[in-house]
């Protein structure tokens, strides 16, 4: 059984000709030898053997085994499908098996998942258990707001500077991911509290030197952890049957744009988003809308409606 080897001289291959990552190479090995594993089940001994049916049973293997609780996810798949495509690159270049069953393979589309986001009604409710005559907890609800009032990531809040605050336009500039810039508007109302909290409640340690907005009680930068532990901690406290981290605030900005009637490119400007495809997931309407939409549409609904008033 030659496998072994094979697989071996692969990833010596692999790591001369390549400056992948340690992650990378991981991964390749993990995912061949379970394929190496699958031909020894199957009493296959040879990698010339292996044609398109051993790899579509080798696909539903995998949708079959679990991970983490589940079933395997098609990005996972991928994955596999991918390493198993570079291992038999290897093997007809420098072993001399003559097929590639994994060439014409298409990977599994990719499951797209619906954002998690707030209705507005939720929104507004949990703003409302924050005590605004305690400092800390100002200074939470106004973190929660900022995500909200201008679709920030969690590592856009927590490095938020001073600076970038315009009061006088009511903008923001952001620097998000490979330190792309956008301008975010913001309403009035926010730009006040956010005064407010500049002036009078960061009265931490080194808080005048710090050009950062949001700190802790140390005078120094809040961590993206750190915001996802007081909102845990808050939703504790009050008691509060909630699910939320804080990207769910910037779904909600999102959508809440969208359902009502925000153009999608221009959401896709507030966010940053390089492609319009990845705004695109935020079209999706609350079920309530559409049920709203649907009784009011459909000539049925609207006459079943007009029965239930007589």
């Amino acid at each position: 059984m030659q496998f072994e080897e094979f697989l071996n001289r692969f990833l010596i291959h692999h790591t001369q000709e390549n400056t992948g990552s340690i992650h990378t190479f991981d991964a390749y090995q993990r995912d061949i030898q379970l394929f190496l594993k699958f031909l020894e089940n199957e009493h296959i001994d040879d990698l010339e053997e292996v044609n398109h049916i051993v790899v579509m049973n080798y696909i539903a293997f995998l949708r079959n085994k679990s991970s983490g609780g589940g079933m395997l996810k098609n990005t996972s798949i991928s994955r596999h499908l991918s390493s198993l495509r570079s291992f038999y690159r290897y093997l007809n270049e420098y072993v001399g098996i003559k097929n590639n069953p994994f060439l014409y393979i298409k990977n599994p589309k990719k499951q797209v998942k619906i954002p998690e986001f707030l209705f507005y009604d939720e929104i507004e409710e949990f703003f409302l258990t924050f005590d605004k005559n305690d400092e800390n907890e100002r200074r939470n609800l106004l973190l929660c707001e900022v995500m909200y009032a201008c679709g920030l990531r969690v590592s856009e809040l927590v490095s938020l500077t001073i600076p970038q605050i315009d009061f006088e336009d009511c903008i923001v500039t952001i620097y998000g991911k490979g330190g792309k810039q956008r301008i975010v508007p913001f309403y009035s109302d926010l730009g006040n509290s956010l005064k407010q909290y500049i002036s009078f409640d960061r009265k931490h340690a080194n808080a005048l030197e710090a050009p950062y907005v949001f700190l802790n009680h140390r005078g120094k930068p809040l961590t993206a952890r750190g915001v996802q532990y007081i909102i845990n901690e808050h939703i504790k406290k009050k008691g509060l049957s909630l699910h939320l981290h804080p990207h769910m605030f910037r779904h909600s900005f999102a959508t809440h744009l969208i359902d009502n009637g925000a153009d999608i490119r221009f959401v896709q400007e507030l966010l940053g988003h390089s492609s319009l495809s990845t705004t695109q997931i935020y079209t999706h309407i609350s079920i309530t809308k559409l049920m709203d939409e649907y009784q009011n549409a459909h000539p049925r609904a609207k006459e079943h409606i007009k029965k239930d008033k007589v």
